[in-house]
């Protein structure tokens, strides 16, 4: 769901917020020290209207309106994190850019001000995102008006294939996006590794149900089948890596960390890709009647 912030000042929802902040003691008119170090240009020793953000952990309180009378970008940021508490959500996750990390606290201070305590909020900062084609940096610039749109990077390689890649690193780690790279079918592509991982399993799945048409190979049945046949460490490992699915998932959403699921898929599909290269070497093996080598 995306929310308007032009909607949220023309619909008096930031004055509504900040009205009950007011009555909430939260909101006073007062001067702020000046900043220390080096002055910036546009400073001045003026009354404001500000946020009691140091009530909540904050460094200073934090301004809510302009010097022209227009609202801060606090003061709306502050009015949509309340609309989304109001809407059920108690954990509350942003998703910026690694240069607004000075921005933290003082909003972390606001949704435990306009939530009184029942909301919190998870910021994750992303780092810059390097696009390259066939190995060269595709250059980009704000002044210039050339620049590559998130639009124009999924209709190149599908939106599937887009929010892998963006998984396949940690969100605090750049990420180099290589337009030739995540569309080549290889082993240095991660998408294509997992699904080549999957095709390959499909592929067993066929061949078993051709040679054993009377066997019942539903996943329950399957999953109720004697495990003391497999003996192969091989085997054995890809089973307990397989057996920790439910726990990847579970740690992924409390960690609010989604890169763990792409993580593990990769780790997969490097076992299963492993194990399936093993077996093929054995047919060769037999059809050539040559040893064996564990």
């Amino acid at each position: 769901m995306f929310v308007s912030e032009r909607e949220l000042v023309e619909q008096g929802t930031v004055a509504e917020c900040l009205a009950e902040l007011e009555r909430r003691g939260l909101i006073y008119i007062g001067v702020l020290e000046a900043p220390k170090g080096k002055l910036p240009d546009d400073w001045e020793p003026r009354a404001q209207t500000l946020f009691r953000a140091t009530r909540f952990g904050d460094d200073v309180d934090r301004p809510l309106k302009k010097s022209d009378g227009s609202w801060t970008y606090f003061a709306a940021d502050i009015a949509y994190h309340r609309d989304k508490y109001r809407r059920g959500f108690r954990t509350l996750i942003d998703i910026w850019g690694a240069d607004h990390g000075g921005y933290v606290k003082r909003l972390q201070a606001a949704v435990q001000g306009v939530t009184d305590g029942a909301a919190s909020l998870d910021v994750k900062l992303c780092q810059l995102v390097h696009l390259f084609d066939k190995g060269s940096l595709v250059r980009m610039s704000k002044r210039a008006g050339t620049f590559v749109t998130l639009r124009e990077v999924i209709e190149e390689v599908g939106k599937d294939v887009f929010r892998f890649i963006m998984l396949t690193r940690r969100n605090d780690q750049a990420l180099d996006f290589d337009f030739a790279k995540v569309t080549e079918q290889s082993k240095d592509n991660p998408v294509f590794y997992v699904q080549y991982a999957h095709a390959r399993a499909a592929s067993v799945m066929r061949h078993a149900a051709e040679q054993f048409p009377a066997d019942d190979l539903s996943d329950a049945a399957l999953a109720a089948a004697p495990l003391d046949p497999l003996s192969d460490p091989a085997e054995l490992a890809l089973i307990r890596e397989l057996a920790g699915w439910p726990r990847v998932v579970e740690s992924a959403a409390e960690a609010h960390e989604p890169h763990r699921i792409a993580f593990y898929l990769q780790e997969v599909a490097a076992s299963f890709h492993t194990l399936w290269n093993k077996a093929r070497m054995r047919q060769l093996c037999a059809l050539f009647s040559l040893p064996i080598r564990r």
